[in-house]
């Protein structure tokens, strides 16, 4: 039995569909054969009840729904035999719907390996050319510089006035309409290249572009965009963890991978 007949538990002409339910309504998420450790792995927890009565743990609207905690739920603690090696595909964007595994910090994963159950939707943002052009930390730092200058103390003002009522879209807004000035004072160029489908991708339909190659995306949501927007609107309160519990139960829908192609759009790389 070949591989990805192992991984999809059907034939070669279906795949697995996953629905996501939660009080708000249904996600689907398509799981990509591009990943197929964390294919396998995923199917088999929602395959087995691990995330049933689980719940979404860090909600930040604009950014990203976290969860899959199984651990949390069963009071375990997850080991680094039971991590997953990272399947970072240069070609996978996050987008708006991405399926993304969560993981600890570079510091003490320099593999990026991926938890073993936990996961997040991204829910992201709109970008601007200028946002995904311009090194913002770059420029940050040449705005810091430039206002320890007394003849720039309106400028450093206003950031202030921002800082103070935690305006921090806002004060992003403001730095980049200060691109050229830093650039001119202090005789830098603060312009980075993105590929122009990268681009238009999230400039239009949006994400989370400082994820990329950083996170496995193994699959996508191809229906129930709506629920997430919902999930990622809901009240947080300490470290974005939802006032009210919000749980999921998982189920697998086995569908032809025609009908996939037709109902969602989803288009299915040649097999060599």
């Amino acid at each position: 039995m070949g591989l990805m007949m192992v991984l999809q538990g059907c034939n070669s002409d279906k795949d697995i569909l996953v629905n996501i339910n939660t009080q708000f309504g249904t996600i689907k998420v398509l799981l990509y054969d591009e990943t197929p450790l964390h294919k396998k792995n995923f199917i088999e927890l929602v395959r087995t009840g691990k995330y049933d009565s689980t719940l979404w743990h860090r909600v930040m609207k604009g950014f990203m729904v976290q969860g899959g905690n199984i651990n949390e739920k069963e009071g375990t603690q997850e080991s680094l035999a039971d991590r997953i090696p990272a399947e970072i595909m240069s070609d996978f964007m996050h987008t708006k719907g991405a399926l993304a595994a969560a993981r600890q910090p570079d510091r003490i994963n320099p593999e990026k390996m991926s938890s073993a159950s936990q996961f997040y939707i991204v829910h992201g943002k709109i970008f601007s050319i200028e946002e995904l052009t311009i090194d913002q930390f770059a420029l940050n730092q040449g705005l810091s510089e430039l206002m320890k200058n007394p003849s720039y103390d309106t400028i450093a003002q206003q950031f202030i006035n921002l800082q103070r009522e935690n305006k921090i879209e806002e004060m992003n807004q403001l730095a980049l309409r200060y691109v050229e000035l830093v650039e001119s004072v202090q005789g830098i160029s603060l312009r980075k290249d993105m590929a122009l489908d990268r681009l238009e991708t999230y400039t239009t339909l949006g994400g989370a572009p400082h994820l990329d190659n950083e996170y496995t995306i193994f699959g996508r949501v191809v229906a129930g965009l709506d629920v997430v927007d919902q999930i990622a609107s809901v009240s947080v309160g300490r470290a974005n963890r939802p006032i009210e519990e919000l749980f999921m139960t998982m189920e697998i829908e086995e569908v032809p991978k025609k009908e996939i192609t037709e109902k969602y759009g989803y288009r299915y790389p040649k097999e060599l």
